[in-house]
Parts: C-alpha cells; sequence; structure tokens
C-alpha cells in the first residue's frame, strides 16, 4: 500500500501533513529529498556522489525509484508514504514503468503553496535523514 505526497518544496515541512498521516493511519514517512542525501554503506559511489555528478539538478528518476524501492522493502508492514515524489510528468513515467506492477497506490496528495509561502518554509525547514 503506498500513498505519495508532493507538491511546492518546503511545504510538507511547514505544515506538518505527512506526519499528520502517519500518525493517524500507521504509514511508514519514506522521504525521496532525505533518501537522495542518505549515504549507502553498501555502495561504494553514494548517493550523494551522484546528486553532485548531476550538478545539483533533478536526479535521474530511475535513482529514486531504485531508492524509493528499496526503502519500501524495509517496511514491515508494507504501508507507506511516499514524501516529495514526483515531481514532474518524468517522474509519473519512471514510477509506471518501474513500480506499476509491484506497488498497490492508492492515492496521490499534492499540495499548492504560493511562491512567498514556499520560499519561507523551505528556508525554515531544517534536513534530516531517515
Amino acid at each position: 500500500v503506498s500513498t505519495q505526497s508532493t507538491g511546492s518544496s518546503g511545504i510538507n515541512a511547514e505544515y506538518g501533513q505527512c506526519q499528520k498521516i502517519v500518525d493517524k493511519y500507521g504509514y511508514t514517512h519514506l522521504s525521496a529529498g532525505d533518501l537522495l542525501r542518505l549515504r549507502d554503506p553498501q555502495d561504494p559511489q553514494t548517493v550523494t556522489d551522484r546528486v553532485a555528478h548531476y550538478g545539483g539538478t533533478i536526479v535521474p528518476v530511475a535513482i529514486t525509484v531504485k531508492l524509493l524501492a528499496n526503502a519500501m522493502k524495509k517496511v514491515p508492514n508494507g504501508q507507506f508514504l511516499i514524501d516529495g515524489f514526483p515531481r514532474n510528468e518524468d517522474n509519473v513515467a519512471g514510477w509506471n514503468k518501474d513500480m506499476n506492477d509491484k506497488v498497490n497506490l492508492k492515492f496521490v496528495l499534492f499540495y499548492e503553496c504560493d511562491e512567498d509561502e514556499c520560499l519561507k518554509t523551505s528556508s525554515s525547514s531544517q534536513r534530516r535523514t531517515i
């Protein structure tokens, strides 16, 4: 069982929508951004190195989907909320190509936030790793 939460950068950090869903329904929160920043001791080329390789631009969807798939395998009850993905149509196509037959996607939440609010929330958010 999967739900996905996406929207303007920083909006979830300010409003805690994912945490509310986790608390109420027992989902495990998986942040695509946190997974991209996480160092994997099993992989000599860390994801952080890969992100740097792409010059800070959006990492290819195959990398993000692989990280999410690996994290989802570790969720004991199989219920997870993916935060910050998909970000664009390419992400949706990559997800559908690799995960469509592996995940029971229940719904996607999209949060919209005006530019000033997004800048305020993204500058005040603290990055964390899972």
